[in-house]
């Protein structure tokens, strides 16, 4: 039976779809949570299946593998402070002396701190590059008033501690219109570039090795990236960019961030992932058009109310696909991603790696220098970690073994 789908049913039926990787027989099973260890994974599946692997015939196939990166991929925390070096740098070269790598993550929290006394919801919606930005600006300003007060205390004759708010006043408004914004964003944009080139340098063992050994098992596979962060692996030229097909990140999906961190916070509310997810799911759709060349016209009837309606009917070659996402977070990669019908590898690697998500959100623990997290949102993320521990698939504690567990899965999933 010859099935088509057009570009159009793909974009706008696609919210509707609960899971584009359930098989057509109504008797699928799905699986149950499965933690293996890495010794058995690697011991029992690598040894003692790889000889009959090739008489085994796989009936899944992967089609889409997505990722989180920042401490699944590489250490965060080494590259945020490489960041936060970066923009130190940044600001001594337009003048901007006498500050350190923190100064910006403290006054990004105090920036938070502020706008949740006055509106709660839209200081957790705020995104990380908002607060940066907010965070750079401020410092700019702080140092532009205090040259400026001191130039009229030297007028006056007097020191800065004494002038009054008649002076003052007018200075601090003036300091705030003095700042260039080309200036913050060339900034920003030294900050990100030290970002992705730290995060280069810094890529968890075993990494590039995985991927390469995935493309080649599974040279259609479409892999992509789903983060919170404004990483993008298409921009690490060196290491991860010849792999990635996609990147979807929480700061371009403002609607569903807004909405989620708004239920995070608020008493009622029950936060929701799906949106991101979707929105990959909703990319890989395209991607995987354009790979298996369907071409169909764009229907005449598009926004009549029967082409709105049509329920997104994928092609047969789709139905034995399985989605797999990676990722370190339990809240944020194993639940939101199983939500939307993937199967999840839960990668949780030696202290020694550096990752940072399983003391990240524990109240008792002293959180990361560079976090901004309220209290409130970490409570409220232990509660979704809880939850999201049965919908672990597998979990790893090295990425050498990530192309060992995706077999699994594609064996197990039947």
């Amino acid at each position: 039976m010859k099935l088509s789908v057009t570009l159009f049913q793909l974009i706008t039926a696609f919210s509707g779809v609960t899971n584009a990787f359930v098989p057509r027989s109504s008797n699928h099973r799905q699986t149950h949570a499965v933690t293996i260890s890495t010794s058995t994974l690697y011991a029992e599946t690598a040894v003692s299946d790889a000889s009959s692997a090739s008489s085994k015939p796989t009936v899944q196939n992967i089609g889409l593998l997505t990722f989180d990166l920042d401490d699944t991929l590489y250490p965060i925390d080494q590259v945020v402070n490489d960041a936060n070096a970066a923009f130190v740098t940044a600001m001594e070269r337009f003048g901007f002396e006498g500050l350190d790598a923190f100064d910006m993550v403290n006054t990004g929290k105090i920036i938070r701190d502020e706008l949740s006394a006055t509106d709660p919801e839209k200081a957790a919606a705020l995104t990380h590059t908002e607060v940066r930005e907010l965070a750079i600006r401020r410092e700019m300003e702080k140092i532009i008033l205090a040259r400026k007060l001191q130039e009229c205390a030297d007028d006056w004759a007097t020191p800065v501690e004494d002038l009054s708010p008649i002076v003052r006043k007018p200075a601090e408004q003036w300091a705030k219109g003095a700042v260039s914004e080309s200036v913050v964003q060339q900034v920003l944009t030294a900050w990100e570039m030290e970002r992705h080139h730290s995060a280069e340098r810094h890529i968890f063992p075993g990494v590039i090795d995985a991927l390469k050994q995935i493309k080649k098992e599974h040279p259609d596979v479409i892999i992509g990236a789903v983060t919170d962060g404004k990483a993008n692996p298409q921009l690490m030229t060196f290491t991860l960019a010849p792999y990635f097909d996609f990147c979807m990140s929480w700061e371009d999906e403002q609607g569903g961030r807004q909405k989620f961190f708004a239920d995070l916070n608020g008493v009622e509310g029950t936060p929701e992932l799906t949106w991101i997810y979707d929105a990959a799911r909703h990319k890989y759709a395209i991607l995987k058009e354009a790979q298996s060349g369907i071409n169909a016209a764009k229907p005449s009837g598009i926004g009549s109310e029967e082409s709105a309606i049509k329920p997104l009917v994928w092609p047969e070659s789709y139905d034995d696909l399985v989605w797999v996402h990676v990722g370190d977070d339990l809240a944020f990669d194993v639940g939101g991603s199983a939500a939307c019908g993937a199967k999840t590898i839960l990668v949780e690697l030696p202290k020694s790696m550096g990752q940072t998500a399983p003391f990240r959100f524990d109240t008792s623990i002293e959180q990361p220098t560079w976090a901004t997290t309220s209290k409130s949102e970490l409570e409220a993320r232990i509660k979704m970690n809880e939850a999201a521990r049965e919908h672990v698939t597998v979990e790893i504690n090295t990425l050498e073994r990530l192309p060992i567990a995706i077999d699994q899965i594609l064996r197990d999933d039947l």
